[in-house]
């Protein structure tokens, strides 16, 4: 029974010390396994910063739309230019009002082009809210590919071995490429798939914020439409209430 018993231990203790950690994995990955591991690290800080800019206290602060309404109400057009312009109140809804307030001041259309002014301000602001969110789908798509790479890069390398063997290769000379082989495949996978499902889930949430605040802006525009002498002197129009 004893002489049955006695290799378990042993073997236990060779697995323990053979068995590898997760930065061992990572390296057997070779030069391919640290790019993917970077735009990893790379996905992760535009996630991130997506997630704190994309966010309806920042595209249209509820203090900015307070007092655009107040200035726009009463016709105050110079005034509601001015917040826009101020640095410190700088968000989403700042930068399309600021944009087709003042392209309507210096028209001589006036305030009949607002609503086209609104909506291609609405637009180059919404790119600019897809550019990072874009790179994240573009990371997406790039770490399998370059998971696939690695593959391709340790098989060859399998190969090269069994073609310089002296005799019938052996296990050890071909763990090195047949196990970067298969942890750069793994590695892309992880990165794309968590990457794929940010990218659409931020692409709607961009989609679904930048609606809302294109309904604020349309009821701030429909103040200087309606006031029939709305005008950028700052002058409150006549029989609009003032501030």
């Amino acid at each position: 029974m004893n002489t049955h018993a006695l290799p378990w231990p042993s073997v236990l203790a060779q697995a323990e010390t053979q068995s590898k950690s997760l930065v061992d994995y990572i390296a057997d990955g070779g030069q391919i396994g640290m790019i993917i591991i970077l735009l990893s690290l790379v996905a992760i800080t535009l996630i991130v910063a997506q997630f704190l800019q994309v966010r309806s206290a920042r595209l249209a602060p509820p203090e900015a739309v307070s007092e655009l309404d107040r200035f726009l109400s009463a016709g105050d057009v110079d005034h509601a230019i001015a917040y826009t312009e101020n640095p410190d109140h700088n968000s989403f809804l700042a930068r399309v009002m600021s944009s087709a307030l003042v392209r309507c001041s210096r028209s001589p259309f006036g305030f009949l082009e607002l609503r086209s002014a609104i909506e291609e301000a609405g637009q180059r602001e919404t790119a600019k809210l897809y550019r990072l969110t874009d790179a994240i789908g573009l990371i997406a798509a790039i770490a399998p590919m370059l998971g696939l790479l690695g593959t391709v890069v340790g098989m060859v390398g399998a190969f090269d071995t069994l073609t310089l063997a002296d005799g019938p290769a052996r296990p050890d000379q071909l763990a090195g490429n047949i196990s970067q082989a298969l942890v750069t495949t793994v590695l892309g996978l992880i990165v794309a798939i968590p990457a794929t499902a940010a990218h659409t889930f931020l692409r709607n949430r961009v989609d679904a914020l930048t609606t809302d605040v294109g309904e604020i802006i349309e009821d701030l525009a429909a103040h200087l439409e309606s006031a029939s002498g709305a005008k950028p002197t700052g002058a409150p129009a006549q029989g609009a209430p003032r501030p």
